[in-house]
């Protein structure tokens, strides 16, 4: 019995725990999982657009409306008011600078915005058939004016403004000098007024006397 008893005791052992297996790292998702890479998640919320302005141009180009370089200029470019609304808001008489190429004096003149106006009218008018769309000669190359400093004659020029949104068409107009005025100058007139820009200067300088008339009053002409 003793030696059963032994057997037994022998033969029953408490196995041995096994060992805990390593933890394994995440596998990457398969490629069958991946969002697409444009995926944009429905809780990211989206950019507000503000609305456009219509006064506002789109980004790169030129603002349409301009503060206005003058009294009897609107905020648009190469663009003046009627010949009425000045009128009724007591401007009668439009100034420009003018500077005299031998002593190199500036000073400022003007001119009746009514009775200049009507003058350019009429000769427009008389003439228009015999013009064929070109401007006459003595619009073309005006007549510098004489001096009132030095007395000298001849030598005086109107002061035109580097930047075009500034130059001061009405006067120009008035005294018969957009002659000179570049033909880059006067395109730029035309192009913003929406009229034909191409051709020698005679061509464009005329559009230019017609397209400032039809300003001030478009039932005139």
């Amino acid at each position: 019995m003793e030696d059963e008893r032994l057997v037994l005791t022998l033969s029953i052992r408490r196995p041995k725990p096994e060992p805990e297996p390593e933890p394994q790292p995440p596998r990457p998702p398969s490629p069958k999982n991946l969002p697409p890479p444009n995926h944009v998640p429905n809780h990211v919320p989206r950019p507000i657009r503000n609305r456009a302005n219509p006064r506002q141009a789109p980004r790169g180009l030129k603002p349409i409306e301009i503060p206005a370089p003058f009294d009897w200029a609107t905020t648009r470019r190469a663009s003046i008011h009627s010949l009425q609304y000045l009128l009724s808001a007591g401007i009668k008489r439009i100034s420009g600078e003018v500077q005299c190429k031998r002593c190199e004096g500036r000073y400022v003149i003007e001119y009746d915005l009514k009775t200049s106006f009507m003058e350019i009218g009429s000769f427009i008018r008389a003439n228009h058939g015999l013009m064929h769309d070109r401007a006459p000669k003595h619009w073309l190359s005006p007549t510098p004016l004489d001096c009132r400093i030095c007395r000298q004659s001849q030598c005086v020029k109107p002061i035109i403004a580097l930047k075009k949104q500034k130059i001061n068409w009405l006067f120009l107009f008035l005294g018969h000098m957009l002659g000179c005025c570049t033909l880059e100058q006067l395109k730029y007139f035309c192009k913003h007024t929406k009229n034909h820009r191409t051709g020698a200067k005679d061509r464009v300088l005329y559009l230019t006397y017609l397209g400032l008339c039809k300003q001030l009053d478009h039932t005139g002409l």
